[in-house]
């Protein structure tokens, strides 16, 4: 299986016709129809469904269309970091992370790093710490920013100086808005949304010293803006961490809960991990600043 035909491939399920993919790709119909069948031989499988003006992928062609853009993600971010010529550090740079306020720290040492190496450039992905950790698993991802609980035994990481408290968002008129804070016999009988990461339903088990069973959990998401969209629209309330969401001027009410939750963050890296030159840079930057931010507070 050649990169090249697997680029032909996404071309053609993102153009829809062979037409318009040969032409994107400068080659003629019959070189481009050859290569996608050959692929489909190859693998066994078919891959399009060919209607009269469109290509519809099937099962397995969507299968390979994600793992497609896995390879030449991957392909193009090896080939980026041998590209920069030997007396300069550049190349990308690619970070996953949960939503938190503390990528206030990331931000900082990318900021830093940038008026030292202009070269470098930052690819971000936002999702939870089952999405982060696929992805660095993969080799998608250099760096992850993870927030607890997560399973760090398989990778080396860096303790983020700061800390995550976990509340309730609700809208303003709901009646516990008047508590200063929510405990857990108040989260019963109320419709829930909840993150979708497997490892923080154990943690808020053990917080609510019940059976979860009990709680009404209607909704599980994987990012807080949109289920706070559903918060404020009456669907119920979001336990998420505080200052995720800009309550200002918006019909949302965020509680801290009580007894106090708080996640600790770590910044991952698969363990004996090679890292180009502007890799090996960001870590170091990340190392001081984390530092300087310890003692200042």
């Amino acid at each position: 299986m050649e990169v090249r035909v697997l680029r032909y491939f996404l071309t053609a399920v993102e153009k829809e016709t062979i037409s318009r993919a040969a032409e994107a790709l400068n080659v003629t119909q019959p070189t481009l129809s050859r290569q996608l069948m050959e692929l489909e031989n190859e693998l066994g499988k078919k891959l399009f469904i060919r209607g009269n003006r469109r290509l519809t992928l099937t099962e397995e062609g969507r299968f390979l269309r994600k793992r497609a853009e896995e390879i030449i993600s991957l392909v193009d971010k090896t080939k980026s970091d041998f590209q920069v010529p030997d007396e300069l550090i550049g190349g990308d740079i690619f970070i996953g992370a949960g939503e938190t306020d503390a990528m206030k720290l990331i931000a900082r040492a990318v900021k830093t790093l940038k008026e030292k190496h202009p070269l470098i450039k930052y690819h971000f992905f936002s999702g939870n710490a089952d999405d982060v950790t696929e992805k660095l698993d993969k080799g998608l991802l250099d760096f992850g920013v993870l927030i607890d609980p997560a399973d760090i035994c398989r990778y080396e990481f860096l303790n983020v100086p700061a800390t995550e408290t976990w509340g309730l968002l609700m809208r303003k008129d709901n009646p516990l808005t008047e508590k200063e804070s929510i405990k857990s016999e108040d989260l019963t009988n109320i419709p829930l949304m909840c993150s979708r990461q497997t490892l923080l339903e154990e943690t808020i088990g053990q917080w609510f010293k019940g059976d979860t069973a009990d709680l009404d959990i209607v909704l599980k998401y994987n990012l807080i803006f949109n289920a706070s969209i559903m918060v404020e629209e009456g669907i119920g309330c979001a336990l998420c961490i505080d200052k995720l969401v800009n309550t200002a001027g918006r019909n949302l009410c965020f509680k801290p809960l009580e007894p106090r939750l708080e996640s600790n963050l770590v910044v991952v890296w698969k363990k004996d991990q090679v890292f180009s030159r502007a890799g090996e840079k960001f870590l170091e930057c990340l190392r001081e600043s984390f530092s300087a931010e310890q003692r200042d507070l």
